[in-house]
């Protein structure tokens, strides 16, 4: 379970295959604080760490998860929103986001106001049922309400901390 508050971003360093997926390799400060086998959200991917040295940790993507989310397209040097799974003993500041992608949006434009930025998704069809106006989504793990949906896009708007503070 994560809160969709992002902790950290980091740098995607290496991508190399793997059978049928691949071994993602991030470079993060908060490699020092990681554990074989706990999960993190990447940009919302709920994902395994699969090896932790200093300074970075890797894990494994999947065919399927290549397919259905944003990781499929990562490149070296991309920059990913990162969040530890939510301490059962801890504050829940944010929504309950699962780390189980439904679908992969496609950004379709940023429109500025002030130091509030509007960003407008487009989102597969099939998850018009699981969306209501005002209600919360995440966008690349990111914790947001939806401000304007339509059948086929949603806007959102983006607090200044979190423009600063996520990819």
């Amino acid at each position: 379970m994560f809160t969709g508050l992002i902790e950290s971003v980091g740098e995607v360093a290496e991508l190399t295959p793997i059978d049928a997926g691949f071994r993602l390799c991030i470079r993060t400060d908060l490699a020092g604080e990681l554990r074989v086998g706990e999960s993190v959200a990447v940009n919302g991917v709920c994902l395994t760490a699969v090896d932790v040295e200093a300074g970075q940790w890797s894990a494994d993507i999947g065919p399927e998860t290549a397919k259905v989310s944003s990781l499929g397209a990562l490149k070296r040097g991309s920059l990913v929103n990162l969040e530890r799974a939510m301490r059962a003993d801890g504050r829940f500041g944010g929504h309950m986001v699962l780390g189980h992608v439904d679908g992969a949006g496609t950004i379709q434009a940023v429109r500025p106001e002030a130091e509030f930025p509007w960003v407008v998704v487009e989102y597969p069809g099939g998850l018009a049922p699981f969306l209501i106006h005002r209600g919360s989504v995440a966008v690349d793990g990111i914790s947001l309400t939806i401000a304007r949906l339509d059948a086929r896009s949603f806007d959102v708007q983006i607090v200044p901390f979190t423009w600063m503070h996520t990819n």
